[in-house]
């Protein structure tokens, strides 16, 4: 790291300061500087600038002459752009000038900045202003004391009201809060003033998650409770046999077969012989030849009347049924 003289308020040393690599020890980039600028001045554009079109001109409602017989050209309104008082062509109206800028460009531009001022020796660092009430002569002097002759960029904290209020009157001095500082303020000023409890300091890097390990087996020397505990079950040997098991005790779904006048899907998707009626065993509706949803249903089982579907669960649409009534 960088180390530079740490300034007090009367401009005499007052000890060693460090400046992070990071932030001031760069190679600064000018094509991102000129980017992020470029895009922060486009914000500051209000963009309400306005013309009016043939249509929002007051007037020209009427034709101004006839179509034919005059030997002039063909006309149907003097608020036509190619008329004085008429309408702007293709004129400014209001929009939105701002761009979007990645958060780590606009990152970059500032440290950039930063790197080429404290290259130059441009950077100073104060311990503190010391003011217990607002004086713009002590802001003056403390200035002329660092060796400022030129425009600067004062860097205030925001519980640091004495000192803001001294500089705030000083037409070569801008001043700025640790949380507003830019690319474009930092390179339209000739000198940067921090005092060392604004100084920027790198954000910390975030933790890289860890991955996630397995939980070690218990041991048998883990305390047990004080209570007595239920007698342990021994585990089963596979847990296979166990799926097996729940399964064989689960009563099985009904199915096709076990219904009446119920009969399952062909392989081909063709309707049996004798079983017009379409069933969709998801919404557990029955569709009817000639319904609207007939030949977009896909059957699941086929039924030979609606009372055996009904039977079975299965019930006609809502739309249909209000069809039917």
């Amino acid at each position: 790291m960088a180390q530079i003289t740490l300034k007090n308020a009367a401009g005499k040393d007052a000890g060693k300061v460090e400046l992070d690599d990071s932030m001031f020890g760069i190679q600064p980039n000018v094509p991102v500087m000129h980017q992020v600028v470029t895009a922060q001045l486009a914000a500051r554009r209000s963009g309400t600038q306005s013309t009016k079109t043939r249509s929002e001109v007051r007037g020209g409602g009427a034709k101004p002459f006839r179509q034919k017989g005059t030997g002039n050209a063909r006309q149907g309104s003097i608020r036509a752009p190619h008329y004085s008082g008429g309408g702007v062509a293709l004129g400014p109206k209001p929009r939105k000038y701002g761009q979007k800028t990645p958060k780590k460009m606009i990152g970059l531009a500032l440290r950039s900045a930063l790197s080429d001022r404290a290259a130059e020796g441009k950077i100073i660092v104060v311990d503190t202003w010391g003011w217990d009430k607002p004086s713009t002569k002590a802001a003056k002097a403390a200035l002329a004391g660092l060796g400022i002759d030129a425009k600067a960029l004062v860097v205030v904290g925001r519980d640091d009201a004495a000192a803001a209020l001294s500089f705030r009157n000083l037409t070569e001095v801008q001043l700025i809060t640790p949380g507003e500082l830019n690319a474009y303020d930092v390179l339209c000023n000739e000198y940067i003033v921090f005092t060392q409890s604004v100084l920027p300091t790198p954000a910390p890097a975030k933790a890289a998650k860890q991955p996630k390990t397995e939980a070690a087996p218990a041991t048998e020397a883990a305390k047990q409770p004080e209570t007595e505990a239920a007698p342990a079950t021994e585990a089963p040997a596979d847990v296979s046999s166990v799926a097996d098991a729940a399964d064989a005790e689960a009563p099985a779904a009904p199915e096709a077969a076990e219904w009446a006048g119920a009969v399952k899907a062909l392989a081909d998707g063709s309707q049996p012989e004798g079983h017009p009626i379409k069933g969709n065993a998801d919404s557990m509706l029955y569709h009817t030849p000639g319904s609207s949803f007939y030949s977009r249903t896909k059957a699941e089982v086929w039924f030979d009347t609606e009372e055996n579907a009904e039977a079975a669960g299965f019930s006609k649409p809502a739309s249909q049924q209000k069809d039917s009534e």
